[in-house]
Formats: C-alpha cells, sequence, structure tokens
C-alpha cells in the first residue's frame, strides 16, 4: 500500500492493524527510500553540471531516522550483542529536484501538485493559536509538537498538534524525531507559506510576533526601560472589563512573550512553597537564562523583586543560580486617566 497518511484510525481499534506503517514521523527501515538522499542529488548535480548546494538550499530539509530490523547474520550483532544504531537521513523532495536539475531553474514546484489555497485553508482556522506558530516558523524556529494523537485524516481534528501532525505527513513541515519538534524544512516549502499568508490579516500577527521577539531580547539584556513599554503596549489591548484583573495582566503578558515558547517551558502559578511565582520560564536550550516575573498592582516593581525573594523562588530553580533573570512588573490603577502615569507600568530585572 502507498499513500500520503497513515491508515485512518477508526474508533478505538483499527480494521487494518496488521500492517505496518512507514510514514514520514516513522520511516524506519524505509527511511532512505522516502525522498532522495543528499548522495543522490550531490550525484544528479554533478552529472548535469548544477550546483549542489543552491539545490540543496531550496530544497534540502526533511529529516528522518531508520530504524535496522535485527539481522542475526550482521557484524555488529556478532562483534558487540547488539544491532547497529540507526542513521540519519536529509531528504529531498524528488520532483522538485529532477525538474531543478533538469531545468537549471531554482523554483516553487510545489504548486504544480499542491495548491497554496489547501495549506492556506488550515492555517485559517486559527486553531488554539496556530496561526502564531505559523508565524513562529517563518522566522526559522522551532516548534514543539505532540503527534500522538492524530487520527490519520484530514477532517477529525481535536487539537492544533493534530492539523501540525498532518501538515508533516503532506510534507509541509518538517519533523525532528530526537527532540520531537517541527520546523519548516527548505526554501521551497516556505514560499508555500508565504503565498498562504499574504493576506491583510497576517500584518497584526507578524508585528505582534516582532515585538513578542523584540521583548524577550530586551529581557536578556536587562533592559527594563523596553520591556515595560512593550508589556504595557501589549497589555493597552486587553478591553476594559477586565484590564484591572490580576488574570488580564497575566493573561497580556504571556501573549506579550509568545516567541518565548520556542526556548521555554512557560509555568504560570508556580508553586514554591511559601507562595506562588506568577511566571517560571524553564530554559529548553542550556545557554538559556531561565527567568521569573512576578506581576503587582498600586506597588512598585522593586516589591515584585523583594517578594520573589522573600519567597525563596530562585532556590526552586537553583540548577540556574548564575544565569537567572528576576523579573518585576508594576502599574498603579488607581491613577486617573488625565495623569500621563495612567496605566503606565514600571519595570525592575534583577540578575541572580
Amino acid at each position: 500500500m502507498s499513500g500520503i497518511l497513515p491508515v485512518r484510525k477508526d474508533g478505538k481499534h483499527s480494521a487494518l492493524n496488521m500492517f505496518d506503517e512507514y510514514s514520514m514521523t516513522s520511516p524506519m527501515q524505509l527511511a532512505s527510500y522516502a525522498g532522495f538522499t543528499e548522495a543522490e542529488v550531490e550525484g544528479l548535480c554533478k552529472r548535469y553540471g548544477r550546483d549542489y548546494k543552491q539545490v540543496s538550499d531550496w530544497y534540502d530539509g526533511y529529516r528522518v531516522s531508520d530504524i535496522i530490523p535485527p539481522d542475526p547474520e550482521h557484524e555488529s550483532l556478532i562483534t558487540t550483542g547488539r544491532s547497529p544504531e540507526a542513521k540519519k537521513y536529509c531528504l529531498y523532495c524528488p520532483l522538485s529536484v529532477v525538474k531543478a536539475v533538469r531545468t537549471g531553474f531554482m523554483n516553487n514546484y510545489w504548486n504544480e501538485t499542491e495548491t497554496y489555497e489547501a495549506l492556506q485553508q488550515y492555517i485559517d482556522w486559527n486553531f488554539d493559536g496556530l496561526k502564531e506558530d505559523v508565524a513562529i516558523l517563518m522566522e526559522g524556529g522551532r516548534i514543539p509538537v505532540d503527534i500522538t494523537g492524530y487520527q490519520n485524516d484530514i477532517i477529525t481534528f481535536n487539537s492544533k498538534d493534530d492539523i501540525l501532525t498532518m501538515l508533516i505527513h503532506l510534507g509541509y513541515l518538517g519533523y525532528d524525531v530526537d527532540t520531537k519538534e517541527l520546523f519548516i524544512p527548505n526554501k521551497e516549502v516556505l514560499d508555500v507559506f508565504k503565498s498562504s499568508t499574504k493576506s491583510r490579516d497576517w500584518t497584526v500577527t507578524f508585528r505582534a510576533l516582532q515585538n513578542s521577539q523584540k521583548l524577550l531580547k530586551a529581557t536578556w539584556n536587562c533592559d527594563q526601560k523596553t520591556v515595560a513599554e512593550l508589556l504595557e503596549a501589549a497589555h493597552d489591548k486587553a478591553g476594559n472589563r477586565v484590564y484591572h484583573s490580576e488574570a488580564g495582566l497575566s493573561f497580556a503578558v504571556q501573549l506579550a512573550y509568545y516567541a518565548a515558547q520556542d526556548y521555554y517551558t512557560i509555568i504560570p502559578e508556580l508553586d514554591t512553597g511559601k507562595g506562588y511565582a506568577d511566571l517560571a520560564f524553564i530554559p529548553l536550550k542550556p545557554d538559556i537564562p531561565a527567568m521569573l516575573i512576578e506581576l503587582k498592582y498600586e506597588k512598585d516593581a522593586n516589591t515584585a523583586i523583594a517578594q520573589i525573594h522573600r519567597q525563596k523562588v530562585p532556590d526552586m530553580l537553583e540548577l540556574y543560580k548564575g544565569n537567572l533573570i528576576l523579573v518585576g512588573i508594576n502599574y498603579d490603577r488607581s491613577v486617573k486617566n488625565g495623569s500621563v502615569e495612567f496605566k503606565h507600568h514600571s519595570c525592575e530585572i534583577e540578575k541572580a
């Protein structure tokens, strides 16, 4: 059997459970046959006098890993008692490579077999904030994904992860089996995403992402003024009914730090034993600082920092001592709207 998607899961038990499935997320021993390998593409470029680097920039990007079936006669098994380790492959779309090599013209050949409207439909549903994730991916970021709940069809979606998993199987996204992250594989597919996000509706999304990335960098650089200004701007987007609630401020701050999900696991209300830290950012990569954010009303940012120390919150993240950033945010909600201090936010940042 062959196809794009794995066998459809029908109810609790699939009627076709006797099949071994070889998919883009688990190609197993057929991994090297799911597309052209680097060696094959390099050979074609030499044969036809094409620039391999240019072809690679346009069409490389899919990362797969095989699993070698146990073979009693394999040298590794005989000498070490263990089967050989899985190999990793960089795969290329055969159709695009063949056309580029034949014509010498690097182009998006994807649209000849699939229109960008198909991708646009799934993105425009904006399931669980899918648009923001797509914006991060288009900036070269990676997004963690859970592929286990997908029902293997293009109709049944219970979460954002289901849609993203489907896009992996359709070739719109690459999947890193080691980190469980997805990404846009190459320039050709990026062009399809750009075509799918040309509408004016996307201007706001991309601007918000740029501000979020700017906020994250300002926090890492301990730029208190910029952090306060960007958080104030994000909070101003909240409606008047929820603006002065702690939940409203917390939601605005989490939304403002949206780009941080590429670097952190974000934990609201981290239990410290002596209270709660409003927001904790636990790094996904060792070279990124951990962050703790405390929010206050009608006090001052220094009070927020003092509360973090009083509740011994940094002790919860002892592993990150020397690479920990404490952020206190405050604004005075009692200030009248005629004052220049109306809805003004202050920020204090300290390294620990």
